[in-house]
């Protein structure tokens, strides 16, 4: 980010700097999962761990975590697309519902043109496994990919993606309300995550930045 206003600094001047300053990263370290092999047998994996998408709308995945928002926790679903590890929509609640899941589905789908052959890919909450969320994948023509049963690496870039948001930007002692949450999480996720912050995934470049160079090399209106 600092080379984008070019400014000439390696990581050993970075570290001296954030050193003599007392800052320190706010990543958490890594964390052991078990391993997990249970599958849907009506909702297979699909995925299988390949997230490297070759075209943006090929697969999208989703998630929901929880905010706190003064005197109750609200709930979050996000839908990325894998291709640039682009967010597409987003939704808030008062409820961890398939409701939720379904209003940032049909936002993904109407924002990004309806597109077709698409993948979606979730863990086995209830929201995603539920008959209204299946209902609403078959209207769309959406075929449904399941993670392993407590296998978070399944779903890894949703989970790396709530991790910055929790770790970069949320304040520790959450926000006064919903709709404050509302406010600043839509610029961390539509605005800053999309558009500023780099991406080791697209060699540090933004994700939408990295889907509008697709754009510009093959045509893409």
């Amino acid at each position: 980010m600092l080379a984008e206003y070019d400014i000439d600094v390696g990581l050993f001047k970075i570290r001296r700097i954030m050193r003599d300053m007392q800052l320190v990263s706010k990543q958490p370290g890594p964390h052991a999962y078990k391993r997990a092999v249970n599958e849907r047998p009506d909702i297979p994996n699909r995925l299988n761990r390949e997230f490297g998408a070759h075209e943006p709308n090929q697969v999208w995945c989703g998630d929901i975590t929880y905010i706190w928002t003064g005197q109750k926790w609200a709930y979050l679903a996000v839908v990325i697309d894998l291709y640039a590890r682009r967010v597409v929509s987003w939704a808030m609640s008062d409820k961890p519902d398939a409701a939720l899941a379904v209003k940032a589905l049909d936002r993904a789908y109407e924002q990004r043109g309806r597109p077709r052959g698409l993948m979606f890919h979730s863990d086995q909450g209830c929201q995603y496994s539920s008959i209204k969320y299946r209902q609403r994948l078959w209207r769309y023509q959406i075929t449904q990919s399941m993670s392993r049963r407590g296998n978070c690496w399944d779903n890894s870039p949703m989970e790396r993606l709530f991790r910055s948001l929790k770790t970069e930007w949320i304040p520790s002692t959450g926000y006064k309300s919903i709709k404050e949450a509302e406010q600043d999480i839509s610029f961390y996720l539509m605005s800053y995550y999309n558009w500023k912050r780099p991406h080791s995934h697209n060699d540090m470049t933004a994700p939408a930045v990295m889907e509008e160079q697709l754009k510009s090399l093959s045509g893409i209106s």
